[in-house]
């Protein structure tokens, strides 16, 4: 929604910290909440990745998407919504619909966003967007391997994970599922549980396996995750069997973002789970 910016005035400015502020916009819904993000020497397409993500989500009209209300190289403005107590049934209708949404598909494996031609990022870390005819492939070669050199892991620990590697790209890994239109970076930070119900924002989406969000969530926790997991596994048809076992192969990609990011305990906790997905392939 574009919108006109206004004074906002005492009693409705919502405050500002660094790279970020709150204001209000007045559109044809009436004023809406708007929070601005900026980053001064963004990466080139840093937030333009993002606004594309967000809309392409917000097109499968199953979960609530924050609005991009304004984007440009440097900032990204966003409807800025109202947090409340995670309930219950909000846990049951956001597993239903995270199933909706990645039933909207995408165009394949690793495809970006529609409407975006490029990489993305996850957090701020680089995230290639490029296709492959397989899952496995995708995963051993877009999300696995471009992250070995700079994640500080120890020669023992990269061959585990080029082991895995191999064992992606042979397909050990992969089931009829078709390509999931994925948020791609749904911790419990990006989940925000409004009045209305469970609503997104900061995506690194694209095509991908549905897994790959289930463990996400899972990997730092939610709120009722047990309750979003049962609705999710009731609402779709292509969770594999065996499905929850997966969940820690899912989890070797954002743990090497991590050891990247931030190196420490989770350049140990990569390998371990790279081990771990490992062992079910014998």
């Amino acid at each position: 929604m574009e919108g006109h910016r206004f004074d906002p005035g005492p009693g409705h400015h919502r405050g500002s910290r660094s790279g970020s502020a709150f204001f209000v916009v007045r559109g044809q819904d009436g004023p809406m909440e708007v929070h601005r993000k900026q980053r001064r020497s963004a990466p080139h397409g840093f937030f333009a990745v993002e606004a594309a993500g967000l809309t392409w989500l917000a097109a499968a009209n199953a979960v609530r998407v924050a609005r991009v209300v304004a984007v440009g190289g440097d900032f990204i403005e966003v409807e800025r919504l109202k947090t409340t107590a995670p309930a219950p049934a909000d846990a049951d209708a956001f597993g239903t619909a995270l199933g909706a949404l990645h039933d909207a598909s995408a165009d394949a494996f690793g495809a970006p966003p529609a409407g975006w031609s490029g990489d993305g990022y996850i957090g701020n870390a680089p995230l290639p967007l490029r296709t492959e005819p397989t899952w496995g492939t995708f995963y051993a070669r877009w999300r696995l391997e471009p992250y070995l050199a700079a994640s500080g892991i120890d020669r023992a620990g990269v061959s585990t994970l080029e082991r895995l590697c191999s064992a992606l790209e042979a397909g050990t890994f992969d089931d009829p599922a078709p390509p999931a239109r994925l948020h791609g970076d749904l911790w419990n930070g990006n989940v925000l549980w409004t009045p209305t119900g469970v609503a997104l924002i900061d995506p690194a989406a694209h095509g991908g396996h549905r897994i790959t969000d289930l463990a996400m969530l899972n990997l730092f926790g939610a709120p009722h995750l047990e309750r979003i997991l049962a609705a999710y596994a009731a609402a779709t048809a292509h969770l594999p069997d065996g499905w929850r076992e997966l969940i820690g192969l899912h989890q070797v990609h954002p743990l090497l973002v991590h050891a990247v990011l931030f190196g420490g305990h989770y350049r140990a906790e990569a390998v371990a789970a790279a081990q771990q997905a490992l062992a079910l392939a014998h």
